[in-house]
């Protein structure tokens, strides 16, 4: 896939996965960090389940908001003020 490609999915899905975990967005360069490091996560997590949504551009934005939610989920963990 494209590098610019990349960086569109990657920016929606830390877009998206901000929408559903927080309620807003980061900014782009925050999104951007969150999408590509879920979209690697997402992809080995799925993978390790026995997912896979295919080689599609919308298998690949799925993927990376399955697995930006999960990194927002665990960086939440640790946030938290107790």
């Amino acid at each position: 896939m494209g590098i610019i490609i990349s960086i569109v999915i990657g920016v929606l899905a830390g877009f998206i996965a901000g929408k559903v975990m927080k309620g807003s967005g980061f900014g782009f360069i925050v999104n951007l960090i969150v999408g590509i490091v879920g979209g690697f996560l997402g992809g080995n997590v799925l993978s390790w389940v026995g997912i896979d949504w295919g080689a599609t551009i919308v298998g690949h934005l799925v993927t990376a908001v399955v697995g930006a939610v999960l990194l927002l989920w665990i960086i939440s963990l640790f946030s938290k003020k107790r």
